[in-house]
């Protein structure tokens, strides 16, 4: 039977839709969680007695162990089978929840964000790597991976409704005990829908991955930890330094290494190149807006968590509005010149929206900015993602959607690291008739629109020239 048969082509449709399924509630998942905690901050602070600059290791724990376990999540998934892989992360990820939405102290919280981090690096990049494989490199991928963006774009923003709903009316740790049932959901619907494949054999380098791990969480630290004390503390020094000697020291084992975690080919393409630097920029804008603009509306402008959340609908609605534009646009334009227009329409709304003081209106100051902002984030994943995958063997998937995801993770973690830095900075350094909130908070989406301007000038020199000459370098 070929391939242009009717019943091949329709059971192929019924499986692609199966798996779309799958894919897109775990990612939603997945990112409504991470997006659900950044409204319910200000009460988990208050709640179990963080630091405001150690609040923000509630999202950097969770970040920095999805961005240091993807790539052993990944290879784990086209070694293992990617069924068994994707079920086994979905119990890490449930029961990672349930001890979260009942931790007593930062300890336990922080100790399970960890967790839960690492089993959302199973998910995601298995999840990612079956759209890859299930859908054909051109209009039938890119119709799904902008699916796949319109999940992450509204759920990052619904995720914001949500945890204000949560916080104000009932409590932050439900966003965290409601991901139990949906896994279970989940656990059901995949043990039916996903075909049990046994993997293609060999080891997992998981001395690469415990490497990488401490490298970016040394880094991470050292960063964040320099908003409290300065950069000449030397714990802060060390932990950089150490931090920067470890990523080192794994990028030289897995040139060497037989299964290797980061094939280092991959990096071979200069337009996927772009792509992670551009992801990666991206997503520091992105969970730098969501962190300050929150603090904006709560602190500044002194909106209850309910109404916080609730400011992020027009931006909800805008999101998805752009990324069911994409497959026309991109058809058209081509993935780099939307990417492009996803950052200028990013970089403009933060700029705008730095201008919010304490005295204006919300629509003004904070609405209308937050619909560029929505725009640009319902433009910008689908056309980076399948920059990120193109030209990709079916080997090598799952190690290709693991960079992907590690880009998406570290890029958020490190540019929020690097931001509450200047937040606090700029706090510290506020005039005594200045309120010093509002200047770092200014001070921060400041910074978030400059690597949104980041972004653009990568994909103008990495991806837009090789994709005119069509070919790798």
């Amino acid at each position: 039977m070929s391939h242009s048969d009717p019943a091949t082509l329709q059971d192929r449709a019924q499986l692609q839709r199966a798996v779309l399924i799958v894919v897109l509630t775990t990612y939603m998942m997945i990112i409504l969680d991470t997006s659900i905690v950044i409204t319910g901050l200000p009460e988990i602070g208050a709640g179990l007695g963080f630091s405001p600059t150690g609040l923000s290791w509630v999202q950097n724990a969770y970040t920095l162990a999805f961005g240091g376990f993807m790539l052993l999540g990944a290879r784990a998934g086209d070694i293992l089978g990617r069924r068994r892989v994707y079920l086994a992360g979905l119990v890490l990820f449930a029961l990672a929840s349930l001890v979260i939405g009942l931790a007593p102290n930062p300890a336990t919280l922080l100790a399970a964000r960890i967790v839960q981090g690492a089993g959302a690096a199973v998910l995601a990049p298995t999840t990612l790597s079956l759209l890859a494989l299930h859908f054909a490199e051109g209009p039938e991928r890119n119709r799904a991976f902008a699916q796949y963006a319109a999940a992450a774009g509204v759920g990052s923003s619904l995720g914001l409704v949500l945890g204000g709903i949560f916080a104000g009316w009932m409590s932050w740790r439900v966003g965290f005990l409601v991901n139990a049932p949906v896994a279970a959901l989940l656990y059901i619907a995949a043990r039916r829908l996903l075909a049990d494949d046994r993997g293609n054999g060999g080891g997992l380098d998981l001395i690469g991955a415990l490497i990488s791990t401490l490298g970016m969480g040394g880094l991470v630290y050292g960063i964040v930890r320099s908003a409290e004390v300065g950069w000449r503390d030397g714990v802060t020094v060390v932990s950089i330094v150490a931090g920067l000697g470890l990523i080192a020291a794994f990028l030289i084992t897995q040139a060497r290494a037989a299964q290797p975690l980061l094939p280092l080919h991959l990096f071979a393409d200069r337009i996927r190149i772009g792509a992670y630097l551009a992801r990666a920029l991206f997503l520091g804008a992105m969970v730098s807006f969501f962190f300050f603009s929150t603090q904006l509306m709560q602190a500044a402008l002194h909106m209850t968590p309910v109404a916080a959340g609730l400011g992020f609908l027009p931006m909800t609605v805008l999101t998805l509005a752009a990324s069911l534009t994409l497959p026309r646009l991109v058809q058209r334009f081509g993935n780099g010149a939307v990417v492009m227009l996803a950052f200028a329409f990013i970089a403009a709304g933060l700029l705008w929206l730095a201008q919010a003081g304490p005295d204006d209106r919300y629509m003004l100051a904070v609405g209308l900015p937050m619909l560029l902002v929505g725009i640009g984030n319902g433009l910008g994943l689908g056309p980076l993602t399948a920059l990120a995958m193109q030209r990709i063997a079916a080997k090598d998937a799952g190690a290709a959607a693991g960079v992907v995801n590690v880009a998406h993770q570290l890029g958020g973690t490190v540019g929020l690291a690097i931001l509450v830095t200047v937040f606090a900075a700029a706090m510290r350094a506020a005039p005594v008739a200045v309120n010093a909130l509002q200047h770092g908070v200014t001070a921060g989406l400041h910074g978030a629109a400059l690597l949104a301007v980041g972004g653009m000038i990568a994909c103008a020199i990495l991806i837009i020239p090789a994709n005119r000459r069509g070919h790798l370098w």
